[in-house]
């Protein structure tokens, strides 16, 4: 199909990637608004990014050019989970404004790196009803997954959306075993077990933090508006981390 995407680089190298988001977030908001993480938490988080890397990467071949996208991937990921987290928590955004405002770019990006990126073939592509039907159904799915994780951000932060997709890889891989009998090894069950055991207590200290604040702090008001910020003070100064 014309919408497939050959990577540059192994399944192994891209879980890496991936996890290396979680120290470039936690660099990124101490330099953009020195907020620091706990002891704790990093602990915590160093914890579940080991698990996750011992259960999912099983090949790591390294390509020089992957090497380059992927790291051209990982600040830009970091920081506009940040931004995105920051604006709805204290500029009063939603989820669906922001999206309104950032989704025409995204897909003139998309729109430029289409002929780079895919397999030449868009118009020999059988476009049938059925064909047709099918890609409909996934952009409307992708854009669901896009919503949810907005709206993920705005209720949490970067660094506990991180972990969310974390959870999520580890909750396929164990149900590929508990449900299809896969046999991933016992190296990544035991990766998954820790990842999930890092990711329990990482929820465990938001909710405590949560807790600590919630009756000496005013959570800031949420706009109304879909299409942009409502009028008023412009929200909270305050950035807090939670789950």
């Amino acid at each position: 199909m014309c919408f497939s995407v050959s990577l540059p680089f192994s399944v192994g190298f891209y879980q890496m990637a991936k996890i290396a988001v979680t120290p470039t977030i936690v660099a990124a908001e101490f330099m953009l608004f020195h907020k620091k993480v706990s002891c704790q938490k990093v602990i915590t988080l160093a914890t579940v990014s080991i698990g996750v890397a011992v259960a999912t990467v099983t090949d790591l071949e390294f390509n020089f050019f992957g090497a380059c996208v992927a790291l051209a991937w990982i600040v830009p990921s970091a920081v506009n989970k940040i931004l995105w987290s920051n604006l709805q928590q204290t500029g009063n955004w939603t989820a669906l404004a922001l999206m309104w405002k950032t989704t025409p770019v995204t897909i003139f990006f998309l729109l430029a790196l289409m002929p780079l990126l895919d397999p030449p073939g868009l118009l020999l592509f059988n476009w049938n009803f059925r064909n047709s039907c099918a890609i409909v159904i996934s952009a409307l799915f992708g854009f669901l997954l896009q919503w949810s994780g907005a709206l993920a951000l705005g209720a949490t932060s970067a660094l506990s959306h991180v972990v969310l997709g974390q959870f999520k890889t580890i909750v396929i891989m164990l149900s590929g075993y508990l449900i299809f009998r896969s046999d991933p090894g016992v190296t990544s069950i035991c990766g998954a077990v820790v990842a999930l055991g890092g990711m329990s207590f990482y929820t465990y200290l938001g909710l405590k933090k949560e807790a600590a604040v919630a009756s000496g702090k005013k959570p800031p008001s949420r706009s109304n508006s879909f299409l942009g910020k409502p009028a008023g003070d412009g929200g909270s100064s305050d950035y807090e981390d939670s789950v």
